[in-house]
């Protein structure tokens, strides 16, 4: 049975209507056609298909076993169809408009802003709205974009393109170490001077992993809380005490020797859950052609792997 010159999408579009209406009447008045075209229509698709689709009675009309399954498959092609129409039409249309971006504030300084020129210059009709804060961000609640998200990603409600994971590192001066030694051992740390970050959550809890993969929290003494990471890094590097940060803050300093990672090889976190780096936005079957284009966009920048990781 060949139904490729019997079916088209449109009669595809009026039987999915006409099943989660069970209705001809509702559809028709959405369609603005007469109901006897719908009726007309879904009679044309079981004649093609051989299959009755529905059952009909003058108070509504169910769908049959075949008309269930078909539905599933209906559904399918159309879903597949709308995403190969829309990537055809990116294709001649260039990102445009406002597109509003939230991120962390430290890695906003460091791995957003420094790219935007870059950015602009590819997308030209593209204006950007970049707001900084180390808040958590609702993106239905706060209308933003794209939310650039750090740490262990479990919202189901959210799409995500993950650019890579996230690796901490405790680090301190070389003027530091001088001054005060190295710690050896993790209950070292306790004669030692912190430098902790304090979020919205609280202070940073100082973690690491024992040999049999539990982690455990470090015993440390803080010299200096602060909730701006940049006050903290100063400080580390001005030899003050002994720093906690995440790769993309810490890998610049860890490579040029103007800090010494401690406590090699032990894996510290200030969570026992994996955490990533993530471009997340508003659960959508097809994320905007501008949310796409910048998350592309930053994909390509960060690279595989990330080119801050140490």
């Amino acid at each position: 049975m060949n139904l490729s010159h019997s079916i088209d999408i449109r009669a595809l579009r009026l039987f999915v209507q006409v099943y989660d209406a069970q209705n001809f009447s509702t559809v028709a008045r959405k369609e603005v056609v007469s109901a006897s075209l719908i009726s007309r229509t879904i009679q044309q698709l079981e004649n093609a298909l051989e299959q009755q689709l529905f059952y009909r009675n003058t108070r509504a009309i169910t769908p049959t076993e075949s008309g269930h399954l078909f539905y599933e498959y209906a559904k399918r092609i159309l879903d597949q169809f709308d995403e190969a129409q829309e990537a055809l039409q990116d294709k001649t249309v260039e990102p445009s408009g406002l597109i509003r971006i939230n991120a962390p504030v430290f890695f906003g300084q460091r791995h957003i802003a420094p790219w935007l020129t870059g950015l602009c210059k590819r997308y030209p009709k593209l204006s950007i709205e970049l707001i900084q804060t180390d808040e958590y961000i609702d993106p239905f609640r706060d209308s933003t974009d794209l939310v650039f998200r750090i740490g262990v990603l479990n919202d189901s409600s959210l799409h995500a393109r993950v650019f890579g994971a996230q690796k901490y590192y405790l680090a301190a001066s070389p003027e530091y170490l001088s001054r005060y030694g190295q710690p050896q051992q993790p209950t070292q740390l306790l004669e030692h001077k912190a430098l902790v970050y304090k979020g919205f959550e609280g202070p940073n809890r100082w973690l690491i992993k024992e040999a049999d993969g539990a982690w455990t929290q470090l015993p440390v003494h803080a010299l200096m809380t602060s909730n701006n990471a940049e006050s903290l890094m100063r400080a580390a590097l001005d030899g003050l005490g002994i720093v906690m940060f995440p790769d993309w803050l810490i890998g610049e300093a860890l490579k040029s020797g103007d800090l010494v990672q401690l406590l090699q090889p032990h894996e510290v976190s200030i969570k026992s859950q994996p955490q990533y780096i993530a471009a997340i936005y508003p659960n959508a079957r097809h994320p905007p052609l501008n949310v796409r284009a910048v998350i592309d966009y930053f994909s390509e920048i960060y690279g595989t792997p990330l080119y801050w990781q140490y």
